[in-house]
């Protein structure tokens, strides 16, 4: 005799409660022993639905993890708010108990309902999600002309995206706060991020941007090369020219992890991450100072889930996860490290080594002849005043080394 496989339904529910939820989303709800939601999802359900009802802990990560193991062989409805598969319940538990056992009824999402308040088209949309999550992650999309949805955790997201919109230069942006979405008591305020008056919302809202730069203000683009003054640095960056040559040689590619080894200020590993949200980095930096700078960095450019690494290689690698690509700034010539970078490697994965001395330069011909990769010597000059004149003065050239395993 085989044991039914155990499965839970995920049900998305709105703002307007019962009224709102189709006739499969209803049946579903009335068909289930056991109703998970947040108290209020709970309490948008009316008396006559007898399931038991069971509210979800905070924080709800470790009931998640035990939810069939706490209502074996009994049907199960979570609730949901909006679309379960956006930034949603629906998506955790996907990944929990895979697709197979997790049958999901959606509703409109709070995106498809922003958009058709606002008339904006949800494919020329960018959507931010900042639950649980540093508000600094917007910082890559807020660029002039750019509408965006910033889904947040509770009613102190738009005030906190106001303030952080100003700090950037964009405090002419244009907010626009959307609360219970759907339901009787729906609302909205407007304004400008410069002249934001409410600390706190409705903790359910969705915050609209529109978003405009101040005068004088320099839009920073997701492309490699950002200027060397949009870092922290103490002289240890590579620098504008140089880095987006050493990007193009790293190839990143959304949802790939790269080693940035020898961070300095961080900017490899930020511009990786910048590509795309999914991309992922550590950076590994032994001084106490530069670590802290690149984290601070990392923050303030919208990277901030950034991992800073402190020690030093190539004994700080041991226990990183698997990447797929791999930077070294500096120190090429210590013992080993770049035996371990390149085992690192999974056969597609990327070295590129940045060298400025005859020694390292040396050991770079050595590694091409062993494993193959390119050699590229770059010469980089800015023009300067001599006098009343202009000269180009050259900056010390860099040899790169790329290689894919």
């Amino acid at each position: 005799m085989t044991t039914a496989r155990w499965s839970v339904t995920v049900v998305g529910i709105g703002a307007d409660g019962w009224d709102g939820l189709s006739p499969a989303a209803r049946r579903a709800v009335e068909g289930a022993e056991v109703l998970r939601g947040s108290a209020r999802q709970l309490g948008l359900l009316p008396s006559a639905v007898t399931a038991e009802r069971v509210p979800w802990p905070s924080p709800m990560a470790s009931a998640l993890a035990g939810l069939r193991d706490a209502h074996p062989g009994r049907r199960v409805v979570v609730l949901a708010s909006g679309d379960p598969m956006l930034s949603g319940v629906g998506t955790s538990l996907v990944r929990l108990f895979g697709p197979g056992a997790v049958a999901v009824v959606p509703h409109p999402s709070s995106v498809s309902l922003a958009c058709a308040r606002l008339g904006w088209a949800v494919e020329e949309t960018a959507v931010v999600s900042v639950v649980g999550r540093p508000v600094e992650l917007v910082a890559p999309h807020a660029t002039p002309g750019r509408r965006l949805l910033v889904l947040g955790s509770d009613g102190r997201t738009p005030a906190e995206l106001a303030s952080r919109l100003r700090d950037w230069g964009y405090g002419a942006s244009r907010l626009t706060v959307l609360a219970q979405l759907g339901g009787p008591g729906e609302r909205r305020v407007s304004g400008t991020a410069a002249g934001w008056p409410h600390p706190e919302a409705d903790p359910l809202v969705v915050t609209a941007v529109e978003v405009v730069a101040d005068p004088g203000t320099v839009p920073l683009p997701t492309t490699p090369g950002l200027p060397d003054d949009a870092y922290a640095h103490d002289g240890q960056l590579t620098k504008r020219d140089v880095r987006a040559v050493t990007l193009a040689r790293l190839a990143p590619l959304p949802g790939q992890l790269l080693w940035d080894v020898g961070a300095g200020a961080g900017s490899i590993g930020i511009e990786w991450m910048r590509v795309h949200p999914s991309c992922r980095a550590v950076a590994v930096e032994s001084s106490p100072e530069r670590a802290a700078r690149t984290t601070a960095n990392a923050s303030r450019l919208g990277v901030p889930g950034l991992r800073v690494v402190e020690g030093r290689a190539p004994g700080a690698l041991a226990g990183l996860p698997p990447p797929d690509a791999v930077f070294v700034g500096g120190g090429a010539t210590v013992p080993g490290l770049l035996e371990t970078c390149w085992s690192a490697l999974a056969p597609g994965g990327r070295l590129v080594v940045n060298a400025v001395t005859v020694e390292s330069e040396a050991l770079l011909a050595q590694w091409r002849t062993r494993v193959g990769g390119e050699l590229t010597r770059l010469s980089v000059a800015h023009a300067q005043p001599v006098g009343s004149f202009t000269s180009f003065k050259p900056a010390l050239p860099v040899t790169i080394w790329s290689v894919t395993r």
